[in-house]
């Protein structure tokens, strides 16, 4: 091995070759799905709704988990040990029932009102006429949008320095074309295809790695042995306070608020594969999960201090017990798989920004009422997604600290305001627009607020709080406002939907 930075690398071809493979990869599924996504912004936004109840489950959980995973679960297994399973049991469960539960009615809602965005959903659930809510709502998620994939393609690019030796602002610009190229040309269905794709190359690599690294130490028992040895924490889940376990609980409220996991929901085919969808993505989320934290744990054996590691960063645990332990071939697959985890979640923010912008304001706010072209739709939706990434390479460009700043709100922020009352408009009739924008400014500034004040901070992850008091402030002014007037038609849709499903299943 030779050292290039901070990082080391194998001097093997076949590492680069099989990342190149991965690549091209998916720039041919771009190619391949770009005349399906050319028909119209139903097609390029949401897969025409008939995207495949498995490619729906698999893209559903790797859109929300980025290089976060791969990453920042194992640095933070290796620091605290197994007590990092609270920080996955919370979005496990959470999207358990977004499967099961919200993303069954969602799909129904979605169906009957032509519904292509989240804003849309709002929009035609509240009879937002004005379109101030919907414009208030896609405002909001392109800020965040485009903030995440800024961080995504700083992140590539960082990837790329530490495992290739390529200047970092390159590998920003590579990362950046390559997410471009696939999304610009097939839309939904080839980011949904590429995230089947990345799903499956993340759960092989953190199958087979922590595997053989705990192979490669005498076994299972040897290892449990040496973290008890250096720490009995590095054995005990529950060694954490309960404020500490709640926070990481809490990380899974993120999920109902975060566009790009909810839009995989309004495109399945019938809103009952979804079951099937559940048990396939709950499954998966599992393995990677428990795969993450195996690596850090193991890794905890091999790097015994974080000096040990490359820039004493934890979060370089992953690339450098990889090159320890895989062939160069796989080595180069590994890599591919934390790039497959940031594109996954880069690509699918940069369609709910662009979705947000030609759909919820140029088409519903700006060209209100007017018959626009199916197919000049989608070549605005390119060039939009263009604009969107030269806007992030910017971003990333001109104030790399600021974007991961704002990033730490994304997942936060959105999952505090949008998660809320998006469970209560589906679920509570008495729900009104006036509540929703209560949720949705409650939601963002107690993020923003909690965040800024150390000894607030230090109590518990804003998230937890903020969804709390976004929900509450929903209810209490719902509560003093009048809700749709058609609100009783979409609750009786739907438990006409439920009874003629039942009836079907006793039929079979």
């Amino acid at each position: 091995m030779e050292k290039i930075g901070s990082a080391y690398i194998h001097g093997d071809a076949y590492s680069l070759g099989a990342f190149i493979a991965y690549l091209v990869l998916v720039s041919l599924i771009g190619v391949f799905s770009s005349r399906f996504s050319s028909a119209g912004i139903r097609e390029f936004f949401v897969g025409g709704r008939k995207m495949n109840r498995f490619v729906v489950a698999l893209s559903a959980v790797v859109s929300g988990r980025s290089a976060w995973l791969l990453l920042g679960v194992t640095g933070m297994a290796y620091k605290i040990g197994p007590s990092a399973v609270w920080a996955v049991i919370g979005y496990i469960v959470v999207e358990l029932f977004l499967f099961l539960f919200y993303g069954r009615r969602l799909r129904h809602f979605s169906e009957q009102f032509d519904c292509i965005t989240l804003p849309d959903f709002f929009a035609d659930r509240f009879e937002d006429r004005s379109g101030l809510l919907r414009l208030t709502l896609a405002l909001i998620m392109v800020v965040f949008m485009v903030s995440y994939v800024s961080a995504q393609f700083v992140g590539g690019g960082k990837a790329f320095a530490a495992s290739f030796g390529i200047e970092t602002d390159y590998g920003i610009l590579l990362t950046a074309g390559i997410v471009l190229l696939y999304t610009i040309l097939g839309g939904f269905l080839a980011v949904s295809l590429t995230d089947m794709l990345q799903a499956i190359l993340m759960i092989l690599v953190l199958v087979l790695l922590p595997a053989l690294a705990i192979l490669h130490k005498g076994g299972l028992s040897v290892v449990l042995a040496q973290l008890q040895a250096l720490d009995p924490k590095f054995v005990d889940p529950f060694a954490l306070s309960v404020g500490a376990a709640i926070g990481f609980l809490g990380i899974g409220l993120g999920s109902p608020g975060n566009p790009h996991i909810i839009v995989r929901y309004m495109s399945i085919k019938e809103a009952e594969q979804l079951r099937y969808s559940a048990v396939v993505g709950t499954i998966w989320n599992v393995v990677m999960a428990w795969g993450a934290i195996f690596i850090g744990l193991v890794g905890r054996t091999y790097f015994t201090r974080p000096e040990m590691l490359p820039n004493h960063d934890t979060e370089n645990l992953f690339p450098v017990l990889a090159q320890l332990h895989l062939h160069p071939i796989l080595f180069g697959v590994a890599i591919a798989a934390v790039f497959a985890a940031i594109m996954s979640t880069a690509d699918s923010q940069l369609l709910v920004a662009a979705s947000s912008l030609v759909r919820d304001i140029y088409e519903k706010f700006i060209k209100k009422g007017q018959r626009l072209n199916k197919k000049q739709l989608v070549i605005y939706s390119r060039l939009t997604i263009f604009l969107l990434v030269i806007a992030a390479l910017g971003l990333g460009y001109l104030a790399r600290d600021l974007v991961f700043w704002l990033v730490l709100f994304a997942w936060a922020g959105l999952g505090a305001s949008l998660g809320p009352t998006s469970i209560l408009a589906l679920f509570w009739k008495r729900t009104t627009r006036a509540g929703v924008m209560a949720g949705l400014l409650t939601g963002t500034l107690t993020t923003i607020i909690w965040y800024n004040i150390p000894a607030l901070k230090s109590m518990i992850y804003e998230l937890v709080p903020a969804f709390f008091l976004s929900a509450l402030a929903t209810v209490i002014v719902s509560l003093l406002t009048r809700p749709p007037a058609q609100v009783d038609d979409y609750f009786k849709s739907m438990r006409v939907a439920n009874t003629a499903r039942k009836h079907k299943e006793t039929q079979d």
